[in-house]
């Protein structure tokens, strides 16, 4: 009896030992915020140097570029050729195994902008998603070169909010614009938006927005000054953005805690109906015309949430034809 009850206890001994070999594996499978940043970091160091080999990619990854499914080794793999220096954005997401980088590199020597989501499971690659703007305005550069604090800083904890509320804050941004109503969103009182680089709310002085080549730009009316001075609040309840159909799918699906971060990768819906926008509460602007048809925008969104409020909003996007699909139905 005793010979048995010393060999069971032997052989539990060596089960937890064998437990206990496992259990280190099993925590560096888990990707914390700093393994998630680090990986980025790799992904597209590889990237300018055109091979992907030391990458854990997973079997079967998926890939796309501007929505459209690619293999490694294509898309923006193929000019990549400097990594990003001091415009970087980190949105990681331990939650969700997620990292989003929202940055400026250059590809063929000239600069771009470079929204990149990666999906992390058991230490692998299994998710790769690119939305790149090529032609970025000479207007929106200033803009590209250092990323505003509010998107880049570790806020205290008094400042956070949970997972729910920063998704809500974020999506009721969308029921904003689609709404034209201000009231629908809880944008601070200092929000500033950036599109492409290009400030286009709370501005001081003039500047030209992503509506210039419908428009004529802010030096064809005085008025328009008026308008690009208001903030987000105020800016949305002038309707200037109710040629927007409807923003669907949004997809805001990576949620940094600790920066007070929500990085998205909505489509901007356009039937092209909307001729001219009839403009609310701006003397001086009636009408905006509206001279585009029917498109889509692939679109890539960080909102800066800080007590429940939105603060910054950093946004790019790419057109498609209308209809278009995000490549992740």
């Amino acid at each position: 009896m005793r010979t048995r009850f010393l060999a069971i206890a032997a052989a539990g001994a060596l089960l937890l030992a064998t437990m206990g070999a496992f259990a280190p594996a099993a925590r560096a499978a888990d990707c914390d915020r700093d393994c998630l940043t680090k990986l980025a970091d790799q992904y597209v160091a590889a990237m300018v140097k055109h091979d992907p080999a030391g990458l854990p990619l997973a079997p079967g990854y998926k890939y796309t570029e501007n929505t459209a499914a690619i293999q490694i080794g294509d898309g923006l793999w193929v000019g990549a050729s400097e990594v990003p220096t001091t415009f970087k954005i980190y949105a990681a997401d331990p939650t969700s195994k997620q990292v989003g980088l929202y940055c400026v590199m250059k590809e063929f020597d000239k600069p771009i902008i470079l929204a990149l989501r990666l999906k992390v499971e058991d230490g692998k690659i299994t998710e790769i998603e690119h939305v790149v703007v090529r032609d970025i305005r000479p207007a929106g550069m200033p803009n590209l070169v250092t990323p505003r604090a509010g998107l880049v800083q570790t806020i205290p904890p008094a400042q956070r909010v949970s997972r729910d509320e920063m998704y809500r804050a974020a999506d009721s941004y969308f029921d904003s614009i689609e709404q034209s109503n201000g009231d629908l969103a809880p944008y601070a009182d200092d929000c500033v938006r950036h599109e492409n680089g290009m400030q286009t709310t709370t501005n001081t002085a003039p500047r030209p927005t992503p509506l210039d080549s419908a428009t004529g730009g802010p030096g064809s009316n005085p008025a328009f000054a008026k308008l690009g001075a208001l903030g987000c609040h105020d800016s949305m309840n002038t309707r200037i953005l109710s040629y927007i159909t409807k923003i669907r799918p949004r997809r805001l699906i990576i949620i940094d805690e600790e920066r007070g971060l929500v990085f998205g990768f909505p489509m901007f819906v356009h039937r092209g109906n909307v001729r001219q926008i009839k403009v609310v509460g701006v003397p001086g602007i009636d009408t905006v015309p509206m001279n585009f048809g029917p498109i889509d925008l692939q679109a890539a969104e960080i909102f800066a949430i800080r007590n429940g409020k939105i603060h910054e909003i950093e946004a790019m996007g790419y057109l498609l034809p209308y209809n278009a699909k995000t490549g992740w139905e």
